[in-house]
């Protein structure tokens, strides 16, 4: 996928009309966010910035094992106890296809980063990236009321 098709993507995704939204739910996000933050604990990779979105994430890592086996570890793991949580049976939880890409100097990394700590302020979600609970960014001192959060659990269900 080109840059451009995967901005295009991207822009859709944001937008969260069509298709699931599981992870606006409190639950799932943090089992996603616990699941992101396990694989650096082990060792699957170095991890520089992520973001969770409604219906999708984005992480910049540093690989140590092979990519493959990383997603396919974080897909399997937060698709199983997601499922479990939606009481969900025999459906897909993640899409098949991720997009990965190598970031082949520090002024790419350094906007690679800011494009996914700015997501959700791109999206409507957040005022600034500080303030939002589900990424890297986040700074607890900063945040606003649970009661505005997106992921607030007075938002679910």
């Amino acid at each position: 996928m080109s840059g451009e098709a995967f901005v295009a993507m991207d822009n859709l995704l944001d937008e969260a009309r069509s298709g699931p939204t599981f992870l606006k739910q409190t639950a799932v996000a943090e089992l996603v966010q616990a699941s992101i933050l396990y694989g650096s604990e082990i060792g699957h990779y170095d991890i520089h910035s992520w973001v969770i979105m409604a219906n999708h994430a984005h992480l910049l890592i540093t690989p140590r094992i092979a990519i493959s086996k990383l997603l396919c570890s974080l897909k399997t793991a937060t698709a199983t106890k997601a499922n479990l949580l939606l009481h969900r049976t025999g459906q897909p939880f993640w899409q098949v296809e991720s997009y990965d890409h190598l970031v082949r100097s520090e002024d790419e990394f350094g906007r690679i980063q800011r494009y996914i700590e700015n997501n959700p302020v791109k999206a409507c979600l957040a005022s600034s990236p500080e303030d939002y609970i589900w990424s890297s960014a986040w700074r607890p001192e900063r945040a606003p009321q649970a009661e505005s959060l997106p992921h607030s659990s007075r938002n679910n269900p």
